[in-house]
């Protein structure tokens, strides 16, 4: 596997992040009905020439909407609007919009107890066809990395995939609530700061989650605990250590 290395450059580093520029307006164009139940998106070419932007971003935000579950990907076909699936009422803590490093820190604490707990359940609970279902998101995410896509959305989709293996819809419910922001590097707005999580991480990611799978396949609900803690308070030291260096840069 190689790193993945595409990077969007430009005089300012600290412009806002035009993934989330992209994904907001094309967001907001759904809500408000320009786009409607249906629709089909333009064209990857057609959406770069609008927004001016690189096919990287265009990817990266149509992988974010699909990961909120606003639009779907019909293989041949393009991208279409789909009906979004019910709000749970009341929880809205973790789906405020905010793009600060601290705010991203204070939720995978929040976070990390339910992941961790559903990993233990999963290498209890699973079924062969979910083992199958979390070796294809892990096979996914390799294939992303090699052909230097964007990995927020395979990421996402593995921590789903081990929700479904608990067989309890309660974690699968709250991870799909969250969507894209699971992810904590989605959330970033300053290009500067996301890119410095590019690259090498992934293979980082990618070794971690497989800990994880493997204690799962293993049976070992103990083990798969402590992989997926692992894996999470991983993401807290880079993203701590993040905050270190922009305050130091300040």
């Amino acid at each position: 596997m190689r790193a993945i290395t595409t990077r969007e450059n430009s005089g300012d580093k600290r412009r806002p992040n035009l993934v989330h520029r992209v994904t907001d307006e094309l967001r907001q164009a759904i809500l408000n009905g320009d786009l409607k139940l249906g629709h089909k998106l333009p064209s990857e070419a057609g959406l770069t020439e609008k927004y001016s932007v690189s096919r990287t971003v265009v990817r990266e935000a149509i992988a974010a909407l699909r990961a909120d579950g606003l639009v779907e990907s019909r293989h041949g076909v393009g991208v279409f609007v789909v009906e979004p699936g019910p709000e749970v009422a009341g929880l809205t803590l973790l789906t405020r919009i905010n793009h600060k490093i601290s705010d991203i820190i204070e939720e995978l604490e929040l976070r990390a107890p339910v992941e961790v707990e559903a990993a233990g359940l999963a290498a209890v609970r699973c079924s062969p066809a979910q083992e199958a279902d979390i070796q294809a998101q892990l096979t996914l995410f390799s294939k992303t990395i090699d052909a230097g896509l964007p990995t927020t959305e395979a990421d996402f989709e593995f921590h789903l995939a081990i929700a479904r293996a608990t067989n309890n819809t309660r974690f699968t419910e709250f991870l799909a609530h969250l969507g894209r922001r699971t992810i904590p590097r989605s959330q970033l707005a300053e290009e500067e700061w996301l890119n410095e999580l590019r690259g090498t991480q992934d293979l980082q990611l990618h070794r971690e989650h497989l800990a994880v799978a493997e204690a799962i396949f293993d049976r070992d609900p103990e083990r798969a605990r402590d992989a997926m803690r692992a894996h999470l308070m991983g993401s807290l030291q880079r993203y701590r250590a993040l905050t270190r260096r922009k305050a130091a840069n300040a």
